[in-house]
């Protein structure tokens, strides 16, 4: 059985209910992003957490997840771009300044880097928590990546979304952070099936070479579609690898 913990407050950056749910007991700190509309459970759900079992016991890693607060704004289609970009840039702010020293706290370490993980919307937010926070996030698993979101749009670019989109706001990054980042790593697996589009991850891993950030693009071909059994697959390898 694995030892599972939930949290609950009331977050001051995206001004709701918010949850944050561990799975197990020691390890590499690993946040897994749920997709567009999921929650802080979905994951449990849809038996990834079952897939990083071995691990877990092993206190490899300790998994937790919070609730895709933005993604759920984007894909409603209720919101205006402008909202939108507003509360995934906000979002992300909770992610730093909320998630991630609860994170630290539960493992008793003020300074531990965390792994970062996700599928669809969930490896955007995966990658760009590593791209912003360097500090705090040392590697990305960005499993079947949504990585650009303006079609949402209409062609309205602001500030907010400049800055939480990876791909506009890397080509002009400079200074301390890009030194730091240089020092992560950034995985783009990708199926080639149904509802794939690794031309995503190949543009984004362009836009990272172009900075020399690391990063990889792996293809696992015509048989692995967008789906959690093509995740459920992925990430135990990856994080067995890598935490």
């Amino acid at each position: 059985m694995i030892e599972k913990e939930v949290h609950r407050w009331y977050s001051v950056h995206v001004e709701q209910n918010v949850q944050l749910t561990r799975w197990g007991h020691f390890g590499v700190p690993v946040l897994l992003f749920p997709t567009a509309g999921g929650d802080a459970e979905e994951v449990e759900r849809f038996h990834l957490i079952h897939a990083l079992q071995s691990l877990i016991e092993a206190g490899r890693i300790k998994v937790y997840s919070t609730d895709s607060v933005a993604g759920r704004a984007w894909i409603s289609s209720e919101r205006s771009g402008e909202y939108c970009s507003r509360l995934q840039n906000l979002y992300d702010a909770y992610i730093y300044r909320e998630v991630t020293p609860a994170i630290r706290r539960d493992c008793r370490s003020d300074s531990i880097e965390i792994v970062t993980a996700g599928a669809s919307i969930g490896a955007l937010n995966a990658a760009a928590s590593v791209c912003r926070h360097p500090d705090a996030f040392k590697l990305a698993i960005a499993m079947s990546g949504t990585f650009d979101l303006s079609k949402y749009l209409n062609g309205l670019f602001n500030q907010d979304f400049y800055f939480s989109s990876p791909l506009h706001f890397l080509p002009g990054l400079e200074g301390p952070v890009l030194q730091l980042l240089r020092t992560r790593l950034i995985l783009l697996p990708s199926g080639e099936g149904d509802y794939e589009d690794i031309g995503e991850s190949w543009r984004l891993a362009g836009v990272l070479g172009a900075k020399r950030i690391p990063n990889r693009v792996d293809s696992w071909g015509k048989g692995y579609h967008h789906d959690w059994t093509t995740w459920r697959e992925m990430l135990p390898k990856y994080l067995g690898e890598y935490a």
